[in-house]
């Protein structure tokens, strides 16, 4: 496969055909990134009937071009550095420090705005199926790979309609599976590979949460 997706729902709804063998499995759930990743794991975990819950992780992005990642935050403040893009572009520390605080509060408010008051799923010993809508760098996704490990799941999967393939490689290691539509060349950016790539906003995030019994 190697066409553009209409938007996150269709590109949900074919991967989750790839990830039929989960269906109905218990210790199952599907785990989203805010917030362009919840209208794909929406669909699926619709059509797998397992449940769906979000990972906050967010992009660190270099000064003055934020959309590309030089890392990324998790809720707990942890940062995971692209220490080579940190070294070729000579970021500092307190620049790092500094974006970081930034990406912590918006973390927190979206906490706040998406679970209000209902706690984070335990995670351990479940089958964890992590959702984007793409993977370009794979900083955002690794440190959702860490994040949730920490948690101890029996099993990781990553599910995305499209990524680089060298990100691909890079991440094979840390999980156990990898599903992924295509991975085409050259591959550009994620939003070339959709006809709708417009940003999912918080009411979109949230009514998918709510539907899914998420959302507080």
């Amino acid at each position: 496969m190697n066409k553009r997706f209409r938007d996150r729902a269709e590109a949900g709804k074919l991967l989750a055909q790839q990830l039929l063998d989960y269906a109905e499995r218990p210790q199952a759930i599907v785990l989203a990134l805010p917030r362009g990743g919840v209208p794909v794991a929406h669909p699926i975990a619709q059509t797998l009937q397992v449940p769906l819950d979000i990972c906050l992780v967010h992009k660190l992005g270099i000064p003055r071009n934020p959309e590309v990642a030089m890392g990324a935050i998790d809720l707990q403040g942890n940062k995971y550095l692209n220490e080579r893009i940190v070294r070729e572009l000579d970021i500092s520390m307190a620049t790092i420090d500094r974006i970081a605080a930034n990406e912590l509060r918006e973390l927190q408010r979206r906490e706040r705005t998406y679970r209000g008051n209902r706690p984070a799923v335990d995670l351990r010993d479940r089958i964890a199926i992590v959702v984007d809508d793409g993977l370009a760098t794979g900083a955002t996704m690794r440190a959702a790979i860490e994040a949730i490990r920490r948690q101890q799941p029996a099993q990781m999967t990553i599910a995305v309609p499209v990524a680089f393939q060298g990100t691909i490689d890079r991440l094979r290691a840390s999980v156990d599976r990898i599903v992924c539509l295509m991975m085409p060349e050259p591959f550009e950016a994620i939003g070339c590979w959709y006809d709708n790539f417009s940003q999912t906003t918080d009411a979109e995030v949230c009514a998918a949460l709510q539907e899914s019994g998420v959302n507080g």
